[in-house]
């Protein structure tokens, strides 16, 4: 038997219909199709639209997002990062922007500070740390 990942979305709608012991006719009735059509899904001879989609995943029970994914297996890859746009952390283009440190009046206590909060999390920014500066600033009564 195929591992999960593997399995098509024309394998995983066959599966469903089965395990709810459900005929291809009653679910082309359900989602308001025909029932040669659900046979074409099954077989991956059809591509669904996105009604159909949603409305086989409601009748289902499955995870529409996941089921759009199985449909749309190329989505997944527009998706995932660009390997070759290696961006720098948020954090190191702050700390190396001497620009942006002296046109806010960065001290050194303050740059400080703000390397403790780079180690918390992700910054998806360098401007962030200039709001969370201000934001502390503003807390402090600076």
């Amino acid at each position: 038997m195929a591992k999960r990942k593997d399995r098509t979305f024309g394998q995983v709608i066959r599966d469903r219909r089965r395990q709810l012991d459900l005929t291809q006719q009653e679910i082309a009735r359900r989602i308001k199709t025909s029932t040669p059509y659900v046979g074409h899904l099954e077989s991956s001879k059809r591509h669904p639209s996105d009604k159909v989609l949603s409305r086989l995943a409601e009748v289902l029970g499955l995870d529409r997002r996941e089921l759009f994914f199985l449909a749309n297996p190329r989505a997944v890859e527009l998706l995932k990062p660009n390997a070759t746009e290696s961006k720098k952390p948020a954090w190191e283009e702050f700390r190396k922007d001497e620009r942006i440190r002296r046109a806010h009046n960065i001290t050194s206590d303050e740059m400080d500070l703000l390397s403790t909060i780079a180690l918390m999390g992700e910054v998806p920014s360098p401007r962030d740390f200039v709001y969370i500066l201000n934001a502390v600033r503003h807390a402090l009564g600076r």
